[in-house]
């Protein structure tokens, strides 16, 4: 167990820091996680992936000015608001899931082996569509199941909890879903999703595990690994630091997965970056073991928004995860202007509520001298982020940002 080393509250740097005694930046890849994100299985992904129409690379942006204002020597953006066009990484996850899982269904289906290019190519219609997706969300993740199913011809049913906004369900419902609203928080939808498929003879495509439930997530955290090697790829050298925000903990798995297996123990430190409101890995840290938030985890970084962490996630980040930080919505939301109205020298850049979270850790860290010192932060520190949306509900970031998304583009 480990304590939570940190902590402010009351103002727009509050925020809780914990160091994780299990991880170790000189850790192997261990065979169980080689079971969970693999180079070969990676490979796959990236065949499939690239082979979509519309996929390219997404930009790593440079941001000198922000970089030299927080005190480090380099801080890059890796900014996917224009991946798929569906604003978000996710596109990479849930759709790549469900062409991994129809490919299955098929072939048993056709009694024979069908290929990922037959998936996409949307060869067998009729039997595609007598299968049905699902899923809960907070919004991202949906929409990518969704435009999966879309793409690849299947039914799709997403379900959503009490707090996700209109305007994220009526982008889910434009890609052809139907959208169930459950009472309760995320959590009690992810397991709404399972019973309703469990009753129906759906298949869940969900980007958490738990007991039971791995194949399915191990294929969207495949999917996840595709961004992070794009943007370590397009590196001079390794960063000093990965500041990425958790949710369920995929992504940031994913992230660490692909930075310990291109780097070994030069890989960057991995700072992991909670909602204070949401703030299950901080407390699964601290515990040792994977512990749930309990509550209404109403945080206005709404992809995040998640009370347990996923097993998969936790097999990786418990030995490759060196630190997590809370952080609250204000810092969110300042991190969102910052971006969008730039210093001098800095692109405009268009980041949703869930994107920044890692920002706003980074910059309450850098405020703070304990901080700075238990981070190993100093003016040498190259830094990577990664700004996993954009304005996936454009009303909102108008409001929270008071600019429209355009007009910062425009910018």
């Amino acid at each position: 167990m480990t304590a939570v080393i940190d902590r402010h509250e009351g103002d727009a740097k509050d925020f809780a820091l914990a160091l994780n005694p299990l991880a170790s930046r000189d850790a192997p890849w261990s065979a169980a996680q080689d079971a969970i994100l693999s180079d070969a299985a990676f490979a796959q992904a990236k065949a499939t992936i690239s082979s979509w129409p519309g996929y390219a690379p997404t930009p790593l942006v440079s941001l000198p000015a922000l970089a030299a204002s927080l005190g480090i020597a380099e801080l890059r953006w890796k900014d996917e608001g224009g991946r798929f066009g569906l604003g978000s990484f996710k596109a990479l996850g849930g759709a790549y899931a469900v062409a991994r899982l129809l490919k299955t269904l098929l072939s048993e289906k056709l009694g024979r082996e069908v290929s990922m290019d037959e998936v996409v190519a949307n060869a067998h219609p009729e039997a595609a569509a007598e299968v049905t997706v699902c899923c809960a969300t907070d919004g991202n993740h949906g929409r990518s199941v969704a435009w999966g199913a879309r793409t690849f011809g299947a039914r799709c049913v997403i379900f959503i909890h009490a707090t996700v906004s209109e305007g994220r369900k009526a982008a889910i419902e434009a890609y052809g879903a139907e959208v169930r609203r459950c009472a309760g928080n995320y959590d009690d939808s992810v397991r709404e999703a399972q019973a309703t498929a469990d009753r129906e003879g759906w298949f869940v495509v969900s980007d958490t595990s738990y007991p039971g439930y791995m194949d399915v997530p191990r294929d969207v955290m495949q999917g996840y690994e595709m961004m992070a090697a794009e943007a370590y790829a397009a590196l001079e050298e390794p960063p000093t630091h990965v500041f990425i925000q958790t949710g369920v903990g995929g992504l940031a798995a994913a992230v660490a997965a692909q930075a310990v297996r291109r780097w070994g123990a030069a890989r960057p430190m991995i700072v992991l970056a909670d909602p204070d409101r949401s703030a299950c890995w901080l407390d699964s840290i601290v515990a040792g073991t994977p512990t749930a938030v309990e509550g209404d985890l109403d945080t206005l970084m709404a992809g995040l928004a998640c009370g347990e962490v996923s097993a998969l996630a936790w097999e990786v980040l418990k030995d490759h995860g060196d630190a997590v930080m809370a952080v609250p919505d204000r810092a969110a939301v300042e991190g969102m202007r910052r971006l969008a109205r730039p210093l001098p020298g800095d692109p405009a850049i268009v980041a949703g509520e869930s994107a920044v979270a890692g920002l706003a850790a980074l910059a309450n860290a850098l405020a703070d001298p304990r901080a700075v010192e238990a981070l190993r932060l100093d003016a040498a520190s190259r830094v990577l982020l990664f700004g996993t949306e954009g304005d996936t509900d454009p009303e909102l970031y108008t409001q929270l940002v008071g600019l429209s998304a355009d007009q910062v583009r425009a910018a």
